[in-house]
């Protein structure tokens, strides 16, 4: 056993640093001559807090955000201010815009402030994670976290356990069809995927099942199942509030308790891990495990750091996978002609009952166009966030001090017929090359589900291989037909973007199944 793996598994819990300010020095400075012909903050077109509030709740946009920002963009064009009080948020709505954004985000970018994740963390003592760590020390924790999760051959090596969660989804899909949907029926299919995505990411993050797919989810599982959902949710309210009154409100004490249980959660997989690691050393018994033991037997991060950092990586991964996946089965059940192409390209590659793995994947292009196309149309983050924290930026003609708020509208350029021809179409061929052609090109920021740059998203890689092992595994078995009432499910926005309604498909068993 090594001494730094000694000190990790038997150090003492030390609370963490003073949480420091938030504060950072300029690198960047727009000259003097930069400056002249530009224009300001106060020069943009916008709307203050009293427009928002009758937009969002007298006019129903609260859950539409999405859709609110091709609104805005149509009555103040394609750069505008919003103010929420003392807050001035810079709305960006096109490619170009967004572009030049992101070019100019300096060394260490900040997504958003987070701050009332990051005041859950102050008023318990925890460590911040890669969402809401800022500067060197986000960028010193990136550098521990990107390697297991963002290399191809790295996440290839989780492959056989992401299958292994993929066969008891499927028998859970058939348990479901038949108790529950007539033999044909799979009700809630996002609900379905939700469980999917949770025990596959545990199963990376935590190296252990949680049994969220079983007939029978255990108590403790199905609390951490929904601890996650009403962060979300909450999250979501909370910061439409001004901080002096967070401690007075009741979601805000449901938000913290939320969070109390995910930590609670996270601290008890990964103490189990550490002692089980400590049991093999001291019988001299190799070390062996994927993720969380890489984690804890690196000694960069303290277990502190490593529980906020999991905390986040997990919130991160469960609804990236399930609601695309979701979308996914949605729209081919409304394009038989699309579904057939990606049955034959799936049973091309993996006749009979072969069972797709990591190295599959690269030979189906249109499975992967499939899920571009799906993450145009509803991109799991529909407006990021950027802070101009070290630097002044110039955009669209206007000059930026530092400090400012960017809200990136993704959703609204994604929905763009200038960009995407019949935008509001499934077209996943708009991805793919012809024999003989060029693809049709569109600007590379018009559609960025997973971010730019150092703030790409940590789990893309992962999330990718849920979501083909999934699709491929489901698609060999079934066909998916759609809702036979006929209804159209329409996407609301709770933090992220998700279905707003039950999706429910009928699955059909394939004469020749395969998988």
């Amino acid at each position: 056993m090594s001494a730094p793996l000694y000190r990790l598994l038997t150090a003492k819990r030390l609370p963490p640093p003073a949480i420091r300010a938030f504060g950072y020095k300029s690198t960047a400075r727009a000259s003097v001559e930069e400056r002249e012909g530009l224009k300001t903050i106060e020069d943009l077109p916008g709307s203050g807090l009293l427009s928002t509030f009758y937009w969002h709740f007298i006019k129903g946009y609260h859950q539409k955000a999405h859709e609110f920002q091709i609104v805005q963009k149509k009555m103040f064009g394609p750069i505008w201010k919003t103010k929420f009080g003392p807050i001035t948020v810079i709305n960006v709505a096109t490619a170009n815009l967004i572009e030049q954004v992101l070019r100019q985000e300096g060394k260490y970018p900040v997504r958003s402030q987070m701050p009332h994740w990051r005041e859950y963390r102050e008023l318990r003592g925890k460590a911040y994670g890669p969402l809401c760590e800022y500067g060197e020390k986000w960028h010193h924790m990136r550098s521990i976290l990107n390697p297991k999760m963002l290399k191809p051959k790295e996440v290839s090596t989780y492959s056989p356990a992401i299958n292994e969660v993929v066969t008891d989804f499927v028998k859970r899909v058939q348990w479901v069809r038949e108790n529950h949907g007539q033999g044909v029926m799979l009700n809630d299919v996002s609900g379905e995927l939700y469980k999917f995505a949770f025990e596959a990411i545990c199963t990376i993050l935590f190296e252990t099942r949680m049994g969220c797919l079983e007939e029978h989810v255990p108590e403790e599982t199905d609390k951490f199942i929904k601890a996650v959902f009403e962060m979300f949710h909450f999250s979501s309210i909370v910061i439409f509030f001004p901080k002096s009154l967070w401690p007075y409100l009741s979601l805000w004490k449901q938000f913290v308790a939320a969070w109390d249980y995910i930590f609670y959660i996270t601290e008890k997989l990964v103490d189990k891990k550490m002692s089980e690691m400590q049991e093999h050393v001291e019988k001299g018994y190799p070390v062996d495990g994927e993720y969380l033991t890489y984690l804890l037997a690196n000694t960069k991060m303290t277990p502190l750091e490593i529980y906020g950092s999991l905390c986040e990586l997990l919130l991160a991964a469960v609804d990236t996978t399930s609601n695309t996946t979701a979308w996914i089965l949605y729209n081919l059940a409304r394009d038989p002609s699309i579904q057939q192409q990606l049955y034959e390209e799936v049973t091309s590659v993996c006749p009979g009952d072969q069972i797709p793995e990591a190295k599959d994947f690269a030979n189906m292009p249109f499975l992967k166009a499939v899920a571009k196309e799906t993450l145009r149309m509803y991109p799991v983050v529909p407006g990021n966030s950027r802070v101009a924290v070290d630097k002044e930026v110039v955009a669209g003609g206007y000059y930026f001090p530092k400090n400012t708020l960017f809200h990136l509208c993704h959703y609204a350029v994604s929905q763009e017929d200038s960009e995407f021809s019949q935008s509001r179409s499934f077209q996943p061929s708009r991805w793919l090359r012809e024999k003989g052609e060029e693809m049709k090109k569109h600007h590379p920021f018009a559609s960025i589900p997973f971010g730019f740059g150092t703030r790409t998203c940590l789990g893309k890689r992962v999330a990718e291989l849920e979501m083909f092992s999934v699709i491929s595994r489901v698609i060999k078995l079934f066909e998916i037909r759609p809702d036979p009432s006929g209804k159209v499910v329409m996407a609301k926005t709770r933090t992220l973007l998700c279905p707003g309604s039950p999706i429910n498909l009928q699955l059909i068993d394939r004469k020749c199944p395969g998988a």
